[in-house]
């Protein structure tokens, strides 16, 4: 991811080609944030909880030194060995000495945006270490030599007939067996042997607490505890926004995540990492890789806030239409579209542009980041910098200077007016990349300072 030459709008129009794959993404996306919203229908506290949450989280983006510094402290004493990283490429190589440290060469990985993000997975089998994801959504893309889609639901592109055809030429599970409870059953058989045999375990941090040094993981397959508990080598990854002060906001961030993301109640494992047990190594490796920058940025840092829910996905009608690897970058839509141009502004110039702006992901957002906003901003950003694409920016200078004008505002309107009622070939064409998906408006008689003229002078 990242290093595609295909923007956005190119990448959505394959995955648009498939019209019915595109139906029931968007119909699955959109039943999941409909469970979010029963979900959170039936807390009456819940906008309560989402003031909380944000609060906590700017408290923490407000002193963040001060509680990772607490938080190495207490890791250390509990017997925890804590890493720090610069970057993607240092979170690498800490990974991979800790791996070639203890001779191991084969590794067991739970989900972790970071990881993705830092792309680890191609840099440790590059450098001859195998690696095994253990989520099922996350085994299935990466059979598939694809990255994840969605945060939560990272196989969500993927047909079960399709799955079942990776699963034959993978597992050898019978050809055209593509039963969802027959594939799961497959998937534990073949991972109960990784489980077993490797000696490392890489998981994610969903919440690191800085009051004890412990971390927290939260998964639904109990993968990362599988892993984790079996392995000698246990090493976490997490960026260093996923400090909280202390275990009782724990209660806080529990009760949103994972109404946000899936309409549960509670993830069936959300698991506390305090001290590994008795010959075991525990390692922590936080990472900045960007995140300082964007702490900098006064109309970003909140952005940091973000618990990877995925909430302001499965609502935003791009996302839902337009698959996420046309994002193409590790953490898909709205939120992924604010925190990508921190990284690489030129790469990921698109992106801002990928939404309607309808405000929805802000909406749902469980510890209310503006993305929507931020959207915007990034936009204006993304302008004066010079990185938006050429014919946008001259199509903007263009309106910039009618929209200034009364009198040219006033001619392109009876000018567009006509050429839609006379001519609208000219703009009802491919060329015109509107109208490939709409239908073009019925042209107005009049425009509304005409109208709006005729009502004055009939008084």
């Amino acid at each position: 991811m990242g290093t595609t030459t295909k923007d956005h709008a190119e990448l959505s129009d394959i995955f648009n080609k498939d019209e019915d794959r595109v139906n029931w993404h968007d119909e699955t996306l959109w039943f999941v944030r409909a469970k979010r919203d029963k979900a959170a229908h039936y807390i009456p506290e819940w906008e309560d909880l989402r003031e909380n949450a944000s609060q906590i989280k700017d408290n923490v983006l407000s002193n963040l030194s001060q509680y990772l510094i607490s938080f190495e402290e207490k890791a250390q004493k509990n017997g925890i060995i804590v890493h720090w990283a610069a970057d993607a490429q240092e979170h690498n190589k800490i990974v991979h000495q800790i791996l070639t440290d203890n001779g191991i060469n084969r590794i067991v990985k739970s989900k972790s945006m970071l990881t993705e993000e830092c792309h680890l997975n191609e840099y440790l089998e590059h450098n001859n270490i195998e690696v095994i994801d253990t989520d099922l959504g996350e085994r299935i893309v990466q059979l598939a030599k694809e990255a994840p889609s969605h945060i939560v639901l990272p196989c969500i592109h993927k047909k079960k007939e399709e799955i079942a055809e990776l699963f034959h030429q993978h597992l050898g599970t019978p050809k055209g067996e593509s039963d969802p409870i027959f594939l799961t059953a497959a998937a534990r058989i073949h991972l109960r042997e990784k489980f077993i045999t490797r000696k490392a375990a890489l998981t994610g941090v969903n919440f690191a607490v800085a009051e004890t040094g412990e971390f927290v993981v939260c998964t639904n397959e109990g993968n990362a505890d599988m892993g984790a508990h079996l392995a000698d080598v246990h090493i976490a990854s997490m960026g260093i926004e996923k400090i909280i002060p202390k275990r009782k906001h724990l209660a806080v961030f529990l009760r949103i995540l994972t109404r946000s993301a899936t309409g549960q109640p509670i993830t069936t494992y959300s698991s506390h990492f305090k001290k590994p047990r008795p010959g075991q190594q525990m390692h922590i490796v936080l990472v900045d890789n960007g995140r300082t920058t964007q702490l900098s940025r006064p109309d970003f840092r909140s952005s940091l806030k973000c618990i990877r829910c995925a909430a302001c996905m499965n609502t935003c009608p791009v996302y839902r239409r337009s698959g996420g690897h046309s994002y193409h970058t590790a953490i898909a839509g709205p939120i992924g579209s604010i925190l990508a141009p921190n990284l690489d502004m030129k790469e990921y110039a698109d992106l801002p542009f990928a939404s309607t702006l309808c405000g929805s992901c802000s909406n749902v957002c469980p510890v209310k980041i503006n993305i929507h906003e931020q959207l915007y901003k990034w936009r204006q950003v993304i302008v004066k910098e010079g990185y938006v694409d050429s014919k946008k920016a001259t199509a903007m200078k263009a309106m910039e200077f009618t929209l200034s004008n009364p009198g040219v505002y006033k001619t392109a309107g009876k000018v567009g007016r006509w050429f839609m009622k006379h001519l609208p070939f000219t703009v009802n064409n491919n060329i015109n990349s509107w109208y490939k998906q709409r239908d073009m408006p019925e042209v107005p008689k009049e425009s509304f300072g005409e109208w709006f003229k005729k009502q004055n002078d009939d008084k």
